[in-house]
């Protein structure tokens, strides 16, 4: 049976079915082939079961928050603030786009948005000032790469439903991983303009920058709210979503003025159908899920790779390796809600820290984002920035050398998923 549905599911996915369509319809086909074994009414049971859940109010939430704060002028603003705090570094503007990602990391989630944001404007700004278009897609890309693992993080509430874990803990553990992200990307910045001597700018007297700090106070202070928030308690992760959108609102609409109400409709319309999207895989993967367990593949590869190895770092090495070479064909959450199924029995068999797992599990699924051959930011920059693919594929290894190293770190030591999380009351 089990055979039955992966074959049906890929036959659906090659025909150019969507995924959630394409579960459905080999779930579907799982259930006929069960007969009497199977009961037909848990298809539409286990499609409601797959979305009930309060947890999931964060994601339209999130999605919204971020649409606002790229809508309303936040985004240009904190562009402005980095360059006046990073300006005169050698391959400023490079510089400029992790650190904007890295702030409005803390508030949409979302590495697309992330990247569509940053690299309208930063994408011509480094063209203009002689930067390759390859690297400059490629920096856009391993900057828009941080939204999904600084909190609050989209993919992170997913894992949280389908591990029925805590949120609030699984956003702590992505903070330590996404700021050595980050500062290993700006390495790289630093030495390939080096190497190619790409300019910096005039260095911007304290002055200057205290002014930048002064336009941009209001952007930098949502995300200390959201995340010292939730990290202190003053929040629920639910509340934080919804204060993000409420101050995000004010923000953009009354004090940048940089949205005007007439365009709420089109951005509210934007928000329901990215969430939309987000929600049916949600509930496509239900029956999915449910047939994969009524199999008990999970108890059979829970076996397969015990009999391999035991060792819980060694056993996610292998996992590691498996997700990677998925991300490169997959997207991050058709593929968390395709194989956490199987593989979250498997980390809870051997003992392995489920805040870790799942830490390890999205940062992973998010390297796919930028992994040639068909990492989705990979043609996201190429498309707002009108570049070449192939040269953005080309440049983007270096950090996706780093992302790795990052990758293998939280596997080898727990405790930079683990720490923060276990901080909290």
């Amino acid at each position: 049976m089990l055979l039955i549905l992966f074959i049906a599911f890929m036959l659906a996915l090659i025909v150019g079915f969507d995924v959630g369509y394409s579960m459905i319809l080999s779930a579907w086909l799982g259930v006929e082939y069960r007969g009497d074994a199977v009961d037909p009414a848990m298809m539409p049971l286990s499609m409601i079961a797959g979305v009930d859940t309060y947890a999931l109010v964060q994601v339209p939430l999130f999605i919204l928050a971020g649409e606002l704060m790229n809508r309303g002028g936040l985004t240009l603003r904190l562009i402005d603030w980095a360059q006046a705090i990073v300006g005169r570094v050698k391959g400023s503007l490079g510089h400029v786009s992790i650190l904007t990602n890295l702030i409005m990391a803390g508030v949409s989630g979302s590495a697309v948005a992330d990247a569509v944001a940053t690299g309208k404007p930063l994408i011509p700004a480094m063209r203009k000032e002689g930067y390759g278009d390859g690297f400059a897609g490629a920096v856009i890309a391993a900057g828009a790469l941080l939204g999904p693992i600084i909190p609050p993080s989209i993919p992170m509430v997913v894992y949280a439903q389908l591990a029925s874990q805590s949120v609030v803990k699984l956003f702590m553990a992505g903070v330590v991983p996404g700021l050595l992200l980050a500062a290993g990307f700006m390495v790289v910045c630093s030495i390939v303009a080096r190497l190619r001597n790409y300019p910096s700018r005039p260095p911007v007297p304290w002055g200057g920058k205290a002014k930048a700090t002064g336009r941009a106070g209001w952007a930098l202070l949502m995300p200390v709210i959201i995340i010292g928030g939730i990290r202190f308690g003053l929040l629920t992760d639910t509340e934080a979503a919804a204060m993000a959108v409420v101050y995000s609102l004010f923000v953009s609409l009354l004090i940048y003025r940089g949205l005007k109400l007439k365009e709420l409709p089109k951005l509210l319309y934007e928000a329901g159908r990215s969430t939309a999207v987000i929600l049916f895989l949600l509930a496509a993967a239900g029956p999915f899920s449910w047939l994969v367990a009524e199999s008990q593949v999970s108890q059979t590869v829970v076996a397969t790779i015990q009999s391999w190895s035991t060792n819980p770092v060694i056993v996610l090495l292998i996992i590691n390796v498996f997700l990677l070479l998925i991300g490169c064909i997959v997207e991050p959450l058709p593929a968390m809600i395709i194989f956490l199924p199987v593989l979250i029995p498997l980390g809870a068999e051997l003992g392995i820290d489920p805040i870790q797992f799942g830490a390890v599990v999205v940062l992973n699924l998010m390297i796919g984002l930028m992994h040639p051959p068909i990492g989705l930011l990979l043609f996201v920059v190429s498309s707002v920035g009108k570049i070449r693919i192939g040269p953005v594929m080309w440049e983007v290894l270096p950090f996706l050398a780093w992302a790795i190293i990052v990758l293998g770190l939280t596997i080898v030591f727990p405790p930079i998923t683990t720490w923060l999380p276990a901080q909290l009351k």
